[in-house]
């Protein structure tokens, strides 16, 4: 398991390109045949992917943890960026579609990832918290959910937000995740941004072609920076930051939070006019 340690504000306003991506981007995940995870001093995030190819993959327990599985203290969030594919929780089988999420309680001994075939494997997405409480386990099909749009075309941002684990759906002890689709012709995320100081949040960029990028700003309102991600790629945000970013064509993210609060509309808003 990797390990990424988040820079604070001050140490922040001296960071350059490197250093930046360095503390704040992952670009190491998907990994075929693999299960790949990080651990971020920031709120005990473990952000992680497993994409099974010629067999199951098994959710291993690092020994940085100290438990006896990873989910001993833990809960996770899974969602499906890729083929057809199953994750079995303590010999229940749970089927998911592209784009289908579960949610894995604190407790859960085995989790061991499928792909249905292997010329269009599944690409299992990996968000876990610190859990001290226990939540049932639940397949939540993107199908079911409903969402909301936001933004417009006039302001390239017309977008589709659908929560996926939240308090008036799927629950958790502290996990709150979802997706955003952006029509074609809109390119523009969390635009105007906002912070919130109660939790961080965790963005991975999707369905980009290899051709384009995504320009992520990250920093204080007043001093922002930007990451230039291409796909599959994750960027961390600490309480402090804004998270937006503009697209050179339209795509998809998937954001995962963890903090004190649970409550989706606890933001601290950054108005367009006040960026610097």
């Amino acid at each position: 398991m990797k390990f990424l340690e988040m820079p604070d504000s001050a140490r922040y306003e001296r960071m350059n390109t490197d250093e930046l991506r360095s503390s704040f981007l992952i670009d190491s995940l998907f990994t075929q045949d693999s299960v790949e995870l990080v651990y971020v001093d920031l709120d005990r995030t473990v952000i992680g992917s497993a994409v099974p190819l010629h067999g199951p993959l098994t959710l291993p327990c690092p020994d940085e943890l100290r438990a006896t599985s990873f989910l001993e203290r833990r809960e996770l969030g899974i969602l499906n960026i890729g083929g057809r594919g199953s994750v079995d929780v303590d010999g229940d089988s749970f089927s998911l579609d592209n784009l289908d999420a579960l949610y894995v309680g604190r407790g859960s001994s085995s989790v061991i990832f499928r792909s249905e075939t292997s010329s269009n494997p599944a690409e299992f997405y990996l968000l876990s918290y610190p859990a001290h409480a226990k939540y049932a386990t639940n397949l939540i099909r993107k199908s079911e959910q409903s969402s909301n749009t936001l933004g417009s075309q006039e302001t390239a941002n017309l977008r589709h937000i659908t929560r996926l684990i939240h308090l008036d759906g799927a629950r958790s002890c502290q996990l709150v995740m979802g997706m955003t689709e952006l029509d074609a012709g809109s390119v523009w995320n969390t635009m105007p941004p906002h912070t919130h100081r109660r939790r961080s949040e965790v963005y991975l960029y999707f369905d980009i072609p290899d051709a384009d990028r995504i320009i992520h700003l990250v920093g204080p309102p007043q001093q922002t920076r930007h990451l230039v991600i291409g796909n599959k790629q994750v960027v961390v945000s600490p309480g402090w930051s804004i998270h937006a970013g503009v697209g050179t064509r339209n795509y998809k993210f998937c954001w995962g939070m963890g903090g004190e609060n649970q409550v989706y509309s606890d933001m601290d808003p950054a108005p367009v006019t006040e960026l610097r």
